[in-house]
């Protein structure tokens, strides 16, 4: 059974009540009969089981739990930046552009590809604006569609924050933290995290998202991930980003148990004498790589295997006489087993690890705890 999708008039109508104080120049702000946006926001009441205002001769009092989820659903709605949108639209159109097709969305959501169609194209006639091309078999969106697909996601993510803290505020427990991770921070630094954190937040699901840099980017800026966690960028790969610092990461060279580079008199020199597996170029060890060649005065070799997989490269170091630079934590259990070994860098190499989020992002107390403790733990490694 699929989700109910939220309404978005009533979110409207709840915080354009806050903002103004009264029901009739909230009514007059959105559009909406009195007695429809009171219907409105008793709906809203009931869907949370909690009472949003007290009603009074002076007007209409915003309570506590009001006054949490009212910034939210101002900032969800001005994502959304149409009063014509409604939930059913915005959550089948997300479902669309995440699946890439409708039958993909159809099968993960439980909606029917005819409903998904008919709501996608309500959609596109309620905005004036076409959003998604049909190229053959598959869909691309339109310019269009990519910055309502961002907008929608972010609506999204801010009404999922302002209901999770409605619900803590109730004493209920529940909520959702989406945690991108890159391949450093999967070896040790997340895992210590979420066994720290369970414990102290039971209720809190946590999803952990694995990918590149490139890979996990577009979901964080679309609000499909809270967090991502990895080698900080620089230049454009960091714009529209907030980065955080935590941790310095020196990485070794890496090889098989018994390569005879172990035994090499000047291992500056002989390391060239043998093939590299490195992730590609557009990625901080890659770029950390070539500086301590250059460094070295060496011209830079040639990589004949590019590959960001730890499990395929300690695969292939495992098979034959190849190197590469990793962090020792991300072959830690084949290091201690004795079946790879690790040498320093002839030239000191690091890269900052660290958490990039939104511009703006706002954590809920369960993730402003994650991200206090992802700064702990990471300080201690």
């Amino acid at each position: 059974m699929p989700d109910r999708p939220p309404n978005i008039r009533h979110f409207a109508a709840f915080a354009a009540t806050v903002r103004h104080g009264s029901l009739s120049r909230a009514a007059r702000a959105v559009n909406l009969s009195q007695p429809a946006l009171t219907q409105a926001i008793t709906g809203l009441e009931a869907s949370l089981g909690v009472a949003l205002f007290e009603r009074g001769s002076a007007g209409m009092s915003p309570t506590e739990p009001a006054l949490l989820l009212a910034p939210r659903a101002e900032t969800a709605i001005a994502h959304v930046g149409s009063p014509r949108v409604t939930g059913t639209q915005l959550r089948a159109f997300l479902a669309v552009v995440r699946a890439g097709s409708y039958a993909a969305a159809a099968q993960a959501t439980g909606i029917s590809p005819a409903s998904l169609h008919r709501a996608v194209a309500d959609l596109s006639v309620a905005l004036g604006q076409r959003l998604i091309d049909r190229r053959g078999r598959s869909l691309a969106l339109t310019t269009a569609g990519e910055r309502r697909a961002r907008g929608f996601g972010l609506a999204m993510a801010e009404l999922r924050a302002g209901l999770s803290e409605v619900a803590a505020w109730q004493g209920k427990t529940g909520g959702r933290i989406s945690v991108g991770a890159m391949p450093l921070s999967r070896a040790r630094w997340l895992p210590d995290v979420i066994a720290r954190f369970v414990p102290d937040w039971p209720g809190i699901d946590i999803t952990v998202h694995e990918g590149s840099h490139a890979e996990l980017v577009g979901p964080l800026r679309d609000g499909e991930i809270d967090l991502m966690l990895g080698a900080l960028r620089e230049g454009a790969f960091a714009e529209d980003l907030d980065q955080e610092a935590v941790f310095e990461d020196c990485p070794s060279i890496v090889m098989r148990s018994g390569h005879p580079l172990l035994a090499a008199k000047d291992m500056a020199a002989a390391m060239f004498s043998y093939p590299w597996i490195l992730p590609d170029r557009d990625t901080p060890l890659r770029r950390y790589w070539q500086g301590m060649v250059e460094a070295l005065g060496r011209d830079v070799p040639h990589v004949g295997i590019e590959c960001g997989s730890v499990i395929m490269i300690r695969q292939l170091l495992l098979s034959g006489d190849g190197l590469t630079l990793l962090s020792p934590d991300q072959v830690a259990v084949e290091l201690d087993a004795g079946v790879l070994a690790a040498l320093p860098t002839p030239v000191p190499v690091s890269r900052t690890i660290g958490i990039a989020t939104r511009p703006g992002w706002r954590p809920t107390p369960a993730q402003d705890a994650f991200a206090s403790l992802l700064r702990d733990v990471g300080g201690r490694l």
